[in-house]
């Protein structure tokens, strides 16, 4: 395809309406976002050329699909050109760069923010998915266009969702409930959230999104016709007081929400009768106000079902009032009134800064003291602080779903928080620091407890002080995942040089102590620290030490970086400048595989076949680790140790026996376990060593017995006695339990031979 050529009548592919009009008005000069759309559809076709989506029609249908969505909501030349290129940088060898050269810097930008990080390796899906995301919402700083691009790419890859598998049906929907339905929520794009959880409940529970779409369809005949009449008696009403209807509408509940009222209400769908409402759309706020008092008097109100989101609006600047009357029919009847623009904002959201307000500049850059984004800051605030994958995760999990319950600071500034929470939630709602000093609360004026639940309307003030610190204890009444984390990162920080020590013992045992010295000051390690999230070395190590990364993470980090500087010496490097010749390094180096041993025999351990031998009760050696033989002066065999057991040090040379274990694959029979022990220091709540118990029941591994201490106002200490079939099972049993937020320790447990 020649680009510079392409016409509508060249391309091979169905245009729709509006971009062949782009192409056939493209030369006036008066609409410059013609040539930059034109230009963007040409280059991405021709790079998606020959590539095929999932359902066999050609990949550009998806970035013209994107691009028509952007449209639709108002976007301008710039959004609909990166809806076009949103995925030319993650699917074809295109840079950001030649993007920012060839469309300029406002669509790089775009760009660069909905790219996912396909190209580098990660440990997990889950570390993939948080760094997505942590990428995405620094970009939203920059750019709140961004996610309006990411909302658009998924909507149509939800719509076209049942040509996948299953499995990333699944996985997708549940992502997109998750995580996109409520970013829309918060951007206060009512029309993308509705359709996004319809289409995500489609997959996740089939069976249920059936039933009610065909009860919503049955009963669609007669719920149309009510509704009707009940705007012609509104518009009749209002038309007798003066007040001016711009619209009186009939609206039925998208499907999700009909399902989550029965769940909520535990009914079926037949004892819920607000499945539709009636809006009514007036010229200002006076005239809202007026027609709620005509909707009150012609329908009798259910009290305690009205709610003022004029004066009290939603976080995500959504502005109605709500009222639920009793219609001629019986049954209750919802009502939404508002502004025409106040409807706009409801359905566009941040959207309708450039789709319905005419102003010189620009609306899309974050502004710092604006209210609507206080819980992009906050995710952005917490981007250096939660490292580990899952926390980040639930972290913003909690922060995009709006809570239910509205309160005030004594400024008068309102604070939208989840059911029962308490006033060390707010506090670290406002800030970390906040949270980290509170030392007391005030509710309307009262000093109350720290546990206490708030309710709606409540005026609360935090008392700080410079000495309070986050006790242990609220994490038994805290309810919100921003809290919790922060407390137990405050408590990770405040053992920070102890958990230095512990990370350079870690590693210094890996890489060996004048290679690490040497590292600390290197390049690589700061790679590998930032490569991980962390601003500092320092930091990087404290991290392994008290286990927020595995200590095989923080290696292959370091490895990666180590290789990467390897790859970029020049040709013919001088000897000092080498990384190869470099000793201090070398260690980080892959190193030759070795030596396989060659025994058939079917004894796990080669060296004591047909001799008496056991297990070592202080060390429990498993297969993948180095091991030594040990003869026992009590004629109980050889003793089997792990090599560097202390026990085996002051044994003297002519009673030791190398020894090594025989390939797991020759050895016969059922897979052998070992027992070891191990002990876990715990954050105590409750359902702790259930959550533990349970990691290890998914690998597999049986659990001989347990024993958990605590102390008050400590943490606690879970014993446990485990059977392991070999050194790599240990490895990932300790990565999965390392990763949970309430585990600050974790060690096996060696003991005094009896020998």
């Amino acid at each position: 395809m020649n680009v510079a050529a392409s016409t509508p009548t060249t391309i091979d592919f169905t245009l729709p309406d509006w971009l062949r009009e782009c192409f056939l008005k493209r030369s006036d000069e008066s609409h410059l976002d013609r040539d930059l759309i034109c230009r963007a559809f040409e280059f991405a076709y021709e790079l998606h050329e020959g590539q095929k989506r999932a359902s066999g029609e050609p990949y550009i249908a998806h970035p013209v699909a994107v691009a028509g969505i952007l449209r639709d909501f108002g976007g301008s030349g710039v959004m609909i050109a990166a809806g076009f290129l949103h995925d030319v940088v993650e699917d074809t060898e295109v840079t950001p760069e030649e993007i920012g050269e060839r469309f300029g810097s406002e669509v790089r930008c775009l760009v660069d923010g909905v790219t996912k990080l396909s190209k580098f390796n990660f440990s997990s899906k889950t570390e993939r998915q948080a760094e997505n995301f942590r990428r995405m919402f620094l970009a939203m700083a920059q750019d709140i266009r961004v996610i309006v691009v990411k909302l658009a790419d998924r909507l149509h890859n939800m719509r076209t969702l049942e040509h996948l598998a299953p499995e990333k049906q699944q996985r997708i929907s549940l992502e997109t409930r998750e995580i996109f339905a409520p970013l829309a929520n918060r951007l206060g794009i009512g029309n993308i959230k509705w359709e996004l959880e319809d289409l995500a409940f489609k997959y996740l529970e089939t069976d249920a999104y059936r039933e009610i779409q065909k009860l919503v369809s049955e009963k669609r005949a007669d719920r149309e016709a009510r509704l009707s009449e009940v705007a012609d008696t509104f518009k009749r009403r209002l038309d007798q007081v003066g007040v001016h209807c711009v619209e009186v509408s009939g609206r039925p509940k998208h499907l999700y929400g009909i399902y989550q009222k029965m769940q909520r209400q535990q009914k079926g769908y037949e004892q819920i009768y607000d499945v539709a409402a009636v809006r009514i759309i007036v010229k200002n706020n006076d005239e809202c106000y007026r027609a709620l008092a005509i909707v009150h008097d012609t329908f009798r109100p259910i009290p305690g079902r009205f709610k003022d989101y004029i004066g009290l609006p939603k976080s995500n600047r959504y502005q109605s009032l709500h009222t639920v009357v009793i219609g001629d029919s019986g049954r209750p009847l919802e009502v939404q009134i508002r502004t025409l623009g106040m409807h706009q904002v409801a359905e566009y959201g941040i959207a309708a800064h450039w789709k319905y307000k005419e102003s010189g500049g620009s609306t899309a850059q974050l502004n710092s003291d604006d209210e609507k984004f206080t819980w992009l800051r906050q995710l952005l605030d917490w981007q250096n602080d939660l490292k580990d994958a899952q926390e980040y995760l639930e972290s913003i999990k909690d922060n995009l779903f709006d809570g239910d319950v509205y309160v005030f600071t004594p400024k008068g500034e309102v604070v939208s928080l989840s059911p029962r929470s308490t006033p060390v939630d707010f506090a670290y709602r406002i800030h970390t620091e906040v949270g980290n000093h509170c030392a007391g609360a005030k509710v309307n004026g009262r000093i109350v407890p720290l546990d206490n639940q708030l309710r709606m309307g409540d005026i609360v003030e935090v008392i700080t002080q410079k000495n309070a610190r986050p006790s242990l204890d609220w994490l038994n009444f805290v309810v919100t995942t921003g809290a919790r984390n922060r407390i137990r990162q405050a408590y990770k920080r405040s053992h920070h040089d102890e958990n230095v020590l512990r990370g350079r013992d870690m590693l210094e045992k890996e890489l060996g102590k004048n290679g690490f010295e040497a590292l600390m000051k290197s390049a690589p390690m700061l790679v590998a620290a930032e490569r991980c999230n962390y601003h500092s070395v320092e930091d990087f190590v404290a991290a392994v030490g008290y286990g927020e990364i595995t200590l095989n993470l923080a290696l292959n980090r370091i490895r990666d970086a180590v290789k990467a500087k390897q790859s970029l010496s020049q040709p013919a490097p001088s000897p000092s400048d080498s990384l190869a010749n470099d000793a201090a390094l070398l260690p980080l180096l892959p190193s030759a595989p070795r030596a396989v041993p060659t025994s058939t025999t079917k004894y796990p351990i080669a060296g004591v076949e047909g001799l008496l031998h056991y297990m070592a009760g202080c060390c429990h050696p498993l297969p993948g680790e180095p091991i030594i033989g040990v003869i026992t002066r009590s004629n109980r065999g050889i003793s089997i140790h792990r090599r560097g057991c202390p026990n085996v040090d002051p044994v003297p040379g002519d009673r030791l026996v190398p020894l090594s274990w025989n390939p797991t694959e020759r050895v016969t029979g059922r897979a052998q376990t070992y027992p070891i022990d191990i002990q876990i220091e715990v954050i105590d709540r409750v359902g702790v060593l259930k959550d533990i118990l349970s990691r290890l029941m998914d690998n597999n591994i049986n659990v001989r017995n347990a024993q958990v201490r605590t102390f008050p106002d400590q943490t606690a200490v879970i014993d446990l006695g485990i059977d392991i079939c070999d050194h790599a099972q240990l490895e990932r049993t300790f990565a999965q339990i390392k990763k949970m937020t309430d585990v600050l320790n974790m060690r096996r447990v060696s003991q005094v031979d009896e020998n």
